[in-house]
């Protein structure tokens, strides 16, 4: 120790404040330090048990045990939110839990096995973002996704917006998705600084993509009105598919509870890193995933702005 008479343990040179405790739990101002100019520093934050290794003079640690950053996705070709053309996010009643149903000129509700969606948005330090507006889409029971699909031009239902609370979550009440071709089960999602940055694709400040997980996928595609989905699920893997293939999903992966007769609670916390500019975001015609005009085709044109 040169010049310096702290004997406790440091992390990359600096003292912990909290010399009994986790690298994570040294509070956000120690954060914050760690955080200035580095990417995906949850890699290194999330050290857990490992930190109570440090010595005096500061060993390093070996490995990682952190979720680490929500990777961006393309937004997909049907996002709505004004970036190919419609826009929901201009729609009066937008901002809303239940999405099940169409607001302003629709009228359709979508029908399926009932799903409450929870989006937990944290910084990169995993401290949340409360306040940050939320926008989720997924596509309805038949693979078809409001505002684009043959006859829902004028629908847009399964789309919403909530705010964050203090806890960073948001939460939806929602039905699960269809497997259409080409796609692992997902539900889209962008999130925007606050409510009043909404109106606008370019201000959001991540966007990406959850996927279910298998074994309730399996489970809800028995039921009646999921019947294409049985079939397009077996010609697909997480491993396979052209958004989460790079790693399986890892980062992506939902935790669900529940069953079919009672519905399911789907939830993922989804690490955001500010000081980086979004690569992800509406790429129209990427691989989002086409809609299908029912459930095994694709719309009869592009869609609209493409």
């Amino acid at each position: 120790m040169q010049n310096s008479r702290y004997e406790g343990p440091r992390y990359e040179g600096r003292p912990l404040p909290r010399p009994g405790d986790e690298v994570v739990d040294q509070g956000l101002g120690f954060d914050v330090g760690t955080l200035l100019g580095r990417r995906r520093m949850l890699t290194v934050l999330g050290l857990g048990a490992v930190a109570a290794g440090l010595t005096a003079c500061g060993a390093s640690a070996s490995s990682t045990t952190s979720p680490g950053e929500i990777p961006d996705e393309t937004a997909g070709p049907y996002p709505g939110d004004g970036s190919n053309g419609p826009d929901v996010l201009e729609q009066s009643g937008v901002v809303r839990s239940d999405i099940r149903s169409s607001v302003g000129t629709g009228s359709a509700t979508a029908q399926g096995v009932p799903m409450t969606l929870e989006l937990t948005v944290t910084d990169m330090a995993r401290a949340a973002m409360a306040g940050v507006a939320v926008y989720v889409w997924h596509c309805d029971r038949e693979g078809r996704y409001s505002l684009y699909s043959e006859g829902l031009e004028n629908e847009n239902y399964l789309r919403g917006v909530q705010v964050a609370d203090d806890r960073g979550t948001v939460r939806f009440t929602s039905v699960v998705p269809a497997c259409y071709p080409g796609r692992w089960p997902h539900v889209h999602f962008e999130v925007y600084p606050d409510a009043a940055d909404i109106t606008d694709a370019g201000n959001a400040i991540a966007t990406s993509q959850l996927a279910l997980p298998q074994d309730v996928c399996t489970a809800v595609y028995a039921t009646p009105g999921y019947a294409e989905s049985v079939h397009n699920l077996s010609g697909i893997t997480l491993d396979s598919d052209n958004v989460f293939g790079d790693d399986g999903g890892a980062l992506q992966l939902a935790t669900v509870t529940g069953d079919v007769a009672s519905g399911y609670t789907v939830a993922l916390t989804a690490a955001v890193d500010t000081t980086t500019e979004p690569s992800g975001g509406g790429a129209p015609g990427g691989p989002g995933g086409p809609p299908p005009g029912g459930a095994g085709e694709r719309p009869a044109g592009p869609p609209p702005g493409n």
